[in-house]
């Protein structure tokens, strides 16, 4: 995994740790419910967003190599069209 990727991960599931932690504690307040559900779906998309980076980061590092730097735009068009997939 390049540095700078598992750097973003490392950074992205740590927040969404923390967000899964937050939803415990609404839960155990028997908080309103649309409000955890809201709090549920803003893990799922910070999920979807770490799988879209590890994906797009092992296509460029283990799939094409990370010395092809020519299909950096192939990359990032993989990366929006999950992303928009993903919503």
């Amino acid at each position: 995994m390049l540095p700078e990727v598992k750097k973003d991960a490392t950074r992205r599931i740590n927040r969404i740790a923390g967000q899964v932690g937050g939803i415990q504690k609404m839960i155990e307040e028997d908080r309103y419910c649309v409000d955890v559900l809201n709090q549920i779906a803003a893990v799922r998309s910070a999920l979807d967003q770490l799988g879209v980076q590890m994906l797009t980061g092992h296509l460029e590092s283990c799939v094409l190599g990370a010395d092809e730097c020519k299909h950096h735009d192939l990359l990032e068009e993989v990366r929006v069209s999950l992303s928009r997939f993903l919503k």
